[in-house]
C-alpha cells in the first residue's frame, strides 16, 4: 500500500480517470504480453461475444483494477481480425451491491436481456471480477492507490495481476450511471432478486 498520500479520502471523476487510464493502457497491454496473466478467482476461455451491463448505482468495498489478456477458445468463430486474445480492464470488488442491473447480449435483430434488483433490493456479489473494454460513469473512490504494481494488490483476496503491470486499488468505490462493455464476469456469490430474463428488441 502507498504511504505517500496524506489525505485519507480520494475523489476521482471517472471520465478524468479514463483519460489517465488511456495513457497507461497501451503500456500495460504491452507488459501483459511479457508477464504472467495473474491470479484470478476463475480463469476460462471467453466466447468472444461482448455484453453490456448498466446500473444506476454500484457500491463496493475492496476494489482493484489492472489490465490483462483474455483468450478465446482456439478456432473460435468470434476471433475476427482481432485474433484469439482481447486486452481487457479487470475490475475486482470484494463485496458489491448494484442498485438495479441490466445485462444485454446482442444476438442480431434481438437482445437477450437480464434485469434484476432495485434501489430497495440490490443485486449483491462477493469477489466480483469483471473483464471490460469500456467503463463509463461518475465514480468516487475512498483511500485510492494509483500506479501500484498489479502483483501486489491486496484489496480483494486472491485477485491480483502480473508483476510490472500498472494497477490501482481503493478501499471503497461508488459508480453512478454505470455502463460497461464486458467479455467476462465471475463471482464467488451472485444474488439477483426479482430476476427477469428474456428477449427484447430494445437493449439496456
Amino acid at each position: 500500500m502507498s504511504t505517500a498520500m496524506a489525505t485519507p479520502v480520494g475523489h476521482t471523476r471517472w471520465r478524468r480517470f479514463g483519460v489517465m487510464m488511456g495513457i497507461v493502457f497501451t503500456v500495460a497491454a504491452a507488459l501483459v504480453l511479457l508477464t504472467a496473466k495473474g491470479v484470478l478467482a476463475v480463469s476460462f476461455q471467453i466466447s468472444g461475444m461482448p455484453f453490456t451491463i448498466t446500473s444506476p448505482r454500484l457500491h463496493g468495498l475492496g476494489f482493484e483494477q489492472f489490465a490483462v489478456l483474455d483468450d478465446l477458445a482456439p478456432g473460435s468463430p468470434n476471433a475476427g481480425d482481432e485474433g484469439e486474445s482481447r486486452v481487457v480492464i479487470v475490475s475486482a470488488i470484494n463485496t458489491a451491491s448494484l442498485y438495479g442491473l441490466c445485462q444485454q447480449i446482442s444476438l442480431g435483430g434481438t437482445n437477450l436481456l437480464i434485469r434484476a434488483g432495485s434501489e430497495q433490493t440490490p443485486v449483491t456479489a462477493s469477489r466480483l471480477v469483471v473483464d471490460s473494454t469500456l467503463i463509463q460513469g461518475d465514480a468516487e473512490f475512498n483511500k485510492i492507490d494509483i500506479g501500484q504494481d498489479a502483483s501486489t494488490l491486496d484489496r480483494v483476496p486472491g485477485i491480483r495481476g502480473g508483476i510490472g503491470v500498472f494497477g490501482q486499488q481503493a478501499e471503497e468505490v461508488t459508480i453512478r450511471d454505470l455502463r460497461q462493455e464486458n467479455y467476462a464476469t465471475t463471482a464467488a456469490t451472485f444474488k439477483l432478486p426479482n430476476l427477469w430474463m428474456g428477449f427484447d428488441a430494445d437493449g439496456c
